[in-house]
């Protein structure tokens, strides 16, 4: 498949970094207007983030098809612009209980944008994840990997390369969003969304981001590995692969099998066992699942009540 070099250019991020910043702050509006009481205000500012959420995510695809080249990533994108659309549809018509979720958008953007924006904090955070995937690495016996330095995404260097001794195959390079934080934020902004006791929302976050941590961990080394050692060289691999994401080089293809496939499908999964084992400690946050599951279905479904939860003496008080 011949892509038009024009589509391959990552032409659109600077302008959706601007306009994350405008999405989280129509967000954190409507937040703020919903807890000073002005629920009128609220729901018609949370609407107009919502769809500007939207247009995020539609000026984005080029970028997951073309440049980042993500089958799953994609496909989600084309999910997730009419999904925006009608949530904000259906808050214009009065399903308040969508504002949960929507604070739970704000609190991710403030959880993720530093990392984002701030170069320290990025790399800080690439290179903490580069090095123990790669203490796995070696003590797993992988001898044709070693840790590197290698080009940052914003310039400069990082120690965040896996160099491999495999003639004409590509090396591993850990990128910012190699480091699971889009998850771990994810987590975190939903649990800080719903009412719940502190003791319970920080237990949540704490199991989320330590089970999402060293989930991606292993994420990581088994890319890097499936790569150096070429797992995936045959042919009935390779014919899809190369189709699939356009590729001239078929040395590419056990990268991005085992990336953009196998990894990104997996981890769909991995998302949603976490969200069922964090219910065990905020069963508040099946409010948020079920609303999901209402956009996704048009039937209201009952999840709360069928979840078992850990015993906490303090579930009398709330915040």
């Amino acid at each position: 498949m011949n892509v038009p070099e024009w589509l391959t250019e990552p032409v659109v991020i600077p302008i959706t970094d601007v306009l994350a910043w405008v999405v989280i702050g129509a967000f954190l509006a409507g937040a703020l207007a919903e807890w000073t009481d002005r629920r009128e205000i609220a729901r018609r500012t949370t609407v107009g983030a919502w769809w500007l959420f939207a247009l995020f995510w539609l000026l984005l695809i080029q970028h997951f098809a073309f440049v980042h080249r993500s089958i799953v990533e994609t496909l989600l994108l084309f999910v997730a612009v009419p999904g925006c659309l009608y949530v904000g549809w259906l808050l214009l018509q009065g399903r308040d209980s969508l504002l949960v979720l929507s604070r739970g958008i704000a609190y991710m953007g403030l959880i993720y944008m530093p990392f984002l924006m701030s170069a320290w904090a990025r790399g800080l955070l690439i290179e903490v994840v580069a090095q123990q995937s790669y203490f796995f690495i070696d003590a797993l016996g992988f001898d044709r990997i070693t840790l590197t330095e290698g080009q940052g995404e914003l310039g400069g260097t990082l120690t965040n390369t896996f160099d491999n001794d495999v003639a004409g195959v590509n090396d591993t390079r850990v990128v910012f969003a190699c480091t699971g934080i889009e998850s771990m934020a994810m987590f975190g902004g939903l649990i800080a969304a719903v009412q719940a006791p502190l003791r319970r929302k920080a237990v949540g976050v704490a199991v989320s981001v330590g089970v999402i941590w060293v989930l991606n961990i292993f994420r990581n080394v088994f890319i890097a590995v499936a790569n150096a050692y070429q797992w995936f060289t045959v042919s009935w691999i390779e014919g899809p692969v190369i189709a699939a994401f356009g590729l001239s080089d078929p040395a590419r293809v056990s990268f991005f099998f085992a990336d953009r496939v196998l990894s990104q499908s997996l981890a769909v999964v991995a998302l949603v066992g976490v969200a069922w084992l964090i219910s065990r400690w905020v069963p508040e946050i099946l409010d948020i699942a079920e609303e999901l599951l209402y956009l996704l279905t048009g039937s209201e479904v009952e999840l709360r009540s069928r979840a078992p939860s850990v015993e906490d003496p303090d579930a009398t008080h709330s915040d």
